[in-house]
């Protein structure tokens, strides 16, 4: 194509002449702003100061080959005295960098020879502008191998830019950060190691990010997607499978100076029984316990669930629970039902307490009515025997059967505020009681709270009797820095808990405070308030009433959290009668390092709350984990002593856990522990566990039969189809001496059919394309194909001469950019199922090897060439024989430029305009 340039007025025949008495200031701002790629005229102001005309020969030069004159030669007149100016028209070369350039002008008069030259000085602006595209990347690839993609990216700017290097998924074979020229390009290349323990066939983009430097937030993301192919399928199976785990645990425990060991069972399921997840099943069971039982050992369990659509029954051992009010949690061993309707649920239970010896047996049932999404009110009715047979001991006690109504609800009053409540009654053969439970949520973007009122009369045989508790929290953020908050908490005093483990303090607190977050990476927090504790257990180790002042510091540094506090307090001592101060020191820090983290802690104690004045303690202790592999972790723990205010749990002063998978489905796991029984303050007991699981995965629905696979590989010209491996998923094959081939036993699904190229000639091609993707449904499949000699294209990419001038202005252009800054084109082949780009230098060669013979398309794109040359053919179309080499050239040439003149000068005049008097 030939680009026609039309300059106006007599810029392209004669210099124009402006007679003015001073030079436009239109014509000057055209200096400023100059973009690359875009064409301009530069005005020069000229003056004749002589009595004779004058000719001049003028010729233009510039201070960058990329900045040319369009003329760069002519040759003007001027009449004596006369003052005009000059207009030289540039073209801005798309390469121009950005900064500040000459313009000058040569003059010789004609006349005498003498010569003089004038100089304007122009700015050419910055243009920022960065492409990145994929290059290349493998479509298909196998499980364990590395994905490799590359990245084109080219600086289509002028400025010299900054590029930071980023992957969010892949890692980065370039350097981070590189320095990119105007209209210079990089190949960037990301690579991904892929597992080997892939369960099935998926997709997996890499992905490339790029921004500059000074412009962190302005990300270019580019994405090359692979399909990677399992080679250890184990999702597929003809079977729905259940997952089952079996346990046998070898348990010893020296308790109180004597020892004890035995062998305990487990066999536990989770999962559906039918592939399309309609009947899920839960089921537990654990054999009697062979030591005494505490927190760190099972105690003897059997339950099964069953759920389907709307309907749910559990049969043996759970924590039941009708209300809040009536039974909150009960322990034993019985059976519930539940189905749901749309709106209106109902259901029942019955169970017989294991661990409480008031009750016998105990009898609910219960309906829910869904008023909208998120409310809802229910009605129950809770019946229990008690166990008369039974000595009992304590103030409460159940002496007849009981009978307890309730009802309660759950409103959702507006998207920020929800309300509840229990009502229940309580009637035996001596007495009626009463109880009732008030609660209140609110949270709002910058409040929330919560409000929580239980009372329960003296006669009311619920869960809880003769005692009532309140409970608030309030927090309140100011700004995004400052909070502010209030709690305050009252412990129930009866109620009727199981007897397996030992009832924690009574606790009534109230704390006010204000959180400061002065750095992103950290807070502290100044509270202040009062608290009673009170040991429910006989005899009493502390009874107190504190008030305490409160600061805890919370700091990121690094990899290292650190947590540091501090409380000051003066205490009444009701268990001595004396009065003192307790202070608390204590502090924390946690990091992780090398697949480990580690957690330090120590507290410091000077308090009057036990049975001595100014009593001093020491706590200190650290936890190790380590997940040294998948496969393998260990833990690690330790601590020298606890608060007497925990002395009604177990607790482990050391602890180790080894947990080793031995392999798919085998797991072996070792734990030893020196610990406090609950309610013991200085005598330690040793307990140690070998436990050995396996996971099965029990088939509970055949879903398929298996398929088989057979085929043909067809001789196109090759030396033979015998002995060639093909690879379905982890099944293999063979072909014999005709290129017969079968597959069998295959689960159904989607596979990829690949051929281990290592058994066939290195030119040896499908002429399907490899790995393909077969979905193997039916009973029998065939798939045939045939083997074929490759082919391939070797080319070059030429520049035309178009004559000296040309010749030498691309010589030019090439030693200004220099070898990295090479102009370079892209070359992409295709045939509708495959496509291979490159990126071709011009003056290089370039080839496309092992290709499959037929149609084939080899596209040319220009990759940012400048934009005075141009491609002359720019696409290819040709069909490859089996052996054939295609030679290809593709010619770069230099735009033809054609100038025309205007026939007559224009002389363009600026009137002066002389003042009145």
């Amino acid at each position: 194509m030939i680009r026609t340039w039309t300059l106006f007025i007599i810029i392209l025949l004669f210099p124009v002449f402006i007679f003015s008495q001073q030079q436009s200031n239109r014509l000057i701002s055209k200096k400023d702003s100059l973009m690359p790629g875009m064409s301009t005229s530069i005005p020069f102001a000229l003056e004749n100061n002589s009595a004779e005309s004058k000719t001049y020969t003028i010729s233009v030069s510039t201070s960058i080959p990329s900045i040319k004159p369009i003329l760069a030669k002519g040759e003007f007149q001027m009449a004596p005295y006369e003052t005009s100016a000059y207009l030289v028209p540039l073209r801005i070369g798309a390469e121009t960098g950005q900064g500040n350039y000459s313009v000058t002008l040569n003059i010789t008069d004609r006349s005498n020879g003498i010569s003089f030259t004038k100089t304007s000085e122009i700015t050419v602006s910055g243009n920022s502008s960065l492409l990145v595209t994929v290059l290349n990347a493998p479509e298909f690839i196998r499980a364990g191998e590395t994905i490799r993609a590359s990245f084109l990216l080219k600086n289509n700017g002028n400025i010299t830019e900054n590029i930071v290097l980023e992957s969010k998924n892949a890692i980065l074979d370039n350097e981070s950060s590189l320095i990119l020229g105007p209209n210079e390009s990089k190949i960037i290349t990301i690579h991904k190691l892929t597992s080997p323990e892939l369960a099935q066939n998926e997709f997996q983009n890499l992905n490339l990010s790029i921004h500059l430097k000074n412009k962190p937030k302005e990300n270019q993301d580019v994405y090359a997607s692979t399909q990677v192919i399992s080679v250890k399928p184990s999702e597929n199976d003809i079977y729905h499978r259940l997952p089952v785990a079996f346990s046998l645990s070898f348990i010893g425990m020296q308790n109180m100076g004597v020892y004890h060991d035995g062998f305990q069972g487990e066999i536990y399921g989770k999962g559906a029984l039918d592939k399309d997840n309609k009947n899920q099943i839960e089921f537990r069971a654990v054999t009697h316990n062979p030591v005494e039982l505490n927190t760190f050992t099972q105690y003897e369990e059997y339950f099964v669930n069953y759920k389907r659509d709307r309907f749910f029954l559990h049969l043996g051992d759970k924590t039941y629970s009708s209300s809040y009010l009536t039974e909150f949690a009960r322990y034993g061993r019985g059976a519930e039902i539940r189905y749901d309707l749309n709106k209106v649920s109902f259901g029942g239970f019955y169970n017989h307490p294991r661990f409480f010896r008031d009750i016998k047996d105990e009898f609910n049932i219960y309906s829910t009515f869904k008023i909208r999404k998120e409310s809802e009110i229910s009605a129950g009715y809770l019946y229990k025997t008690p166990r008369k047979e039974e000595i009992r001991y304590g103030d409460v006690r159940l002496d007849s059967d009981a009978h307890l109504p309730y009802t309660k609800g759950k409103f959702k009053i507006s998207n920020s505020i929800t309300l509840s409540g229990e009502l229940a009654y309580s009637t035996t053969q001596k007495t009626d009681g009463t109880a009732y439970l008030l609660q209140a949520e609110a949270v709002f973007k910058r409040l929330n709270g919560s409000l929580m009122y239980m009372r329960a009369s003296p006669d009311f045989a619920g869960y809880f009797t003769n005692t009532n508790t309140f409970n608030g929290n309030i927090y309140y953020n100011i700004t995004k820095k400052i909070s502010v908050f209030a709690n305050y908490m009252q412990d129930a005093k009866n109620f009727q808990r199981d007897t397996l483990l030992l009832a924690a303090p009574y606790r009534k607190y109230f704390q006010y405070g204000v959180q400061y977050k002065y750095l992103p990476s950290g807070f502290i927090i100044l509270n202040n308030g009062y608290q009673t504790y009170k040991d429910r257990l006989e005899p009493k180790q502390f009874d107190y009433y504190e008030r305490y002042f409160k600061v805890s510091v919370n700091q990121q540094i690094g990899v290292f959290q650190i947590n540091l506090d501090g409380q000051f307090g003066k205490t009444d001592n009701y268990l001595t009668g004396f009065t003192g101060n307790s202070s608390f020191y204590s502090a924390n820090l946690s990091f992780q390092k090398f697949r480990t983290s580690f957690n330090i802690f120590g507290s410091y104690a000077i308090s009057s709350r036990y049975q001595l004045q100014n009593q001093k303690n020491l706590y200190y202790g650290a936890r190790i984990f380590s997940q040294f592999s998948d496969k393998t972790s260990l833990s690690i723990f330790y601590q020298n002593n606890y608060m007497p205010e925990e002395y009604f749990k177990d607790r482990n002063l050391f602890e180790l856990l080894f947990h080793q998978r031995l392999f798919p489905g085998n797991e072996l796991d070792l734990s030893g522990r020196y610990s406090l029984q609950r309610g013991e303050i200085g005598d330690k007991d040793f307990i140690f566990s070998m436990r050995y699981t396996w996971r099965p995965n029990i088939p509970v629905q055949k879903i398929a039969d298996y398929v088989s696979l057979s085929g043909n590989i067809g001789n196109l010209g090759i030396k033979k189809t015998e002995g060639i491996r093909l690879m379905l998923g982890s099944y293999l094959s063979v072909t014999d001496k005709d290129g017969n081939y079968v597959f069998k036993n295959v689960i159904p699904g989607n596979y990829f059919l690949e051929i281990d190229r290592s058994t066939t000639e290195i030119n040896d091609i499908p002429t399907h394309t490899f790995p393909t993707a077969l979905s193997l449904i039916n009973k029998e499949n065939i798939f045939n194909f045939g083997l074929t000699a490759a082919a391939s294209v070797q080319g070059h990419v030429r520049f035309l001469e178009t004559g000296e001038e040309d010749q030498s202005d691309f010589g030019q252009i090439q030693s200004v950019k220099g070898k990295s800054k090479k102009e370079s084109i892209i070359v992409e082949a295709t045939n509708n199922d495959q496509t291979f780009r490159k990126v071709c230098f011009i003056g290089e060669d370039f080839d496309f090897t092992y290709l499959r013979p037929g149609d084939w398309t080899v596209k040319v794109y220009r990759n940012g060439l400048d934009k005075r040359y141009k491609i002359s053919t720019d696409k290819f179309l040709f069909t490859l024989k089996p052996l054939e080499t295609k030679k290809l050239t593709v010619n770069v040439v230099k735009h033809q430029i054609e100038i025309k003149y205007q026939q007559e000068s224009l002389k363009v005049g600026y009137n002066e305009i002389k003042k009145k008097k």
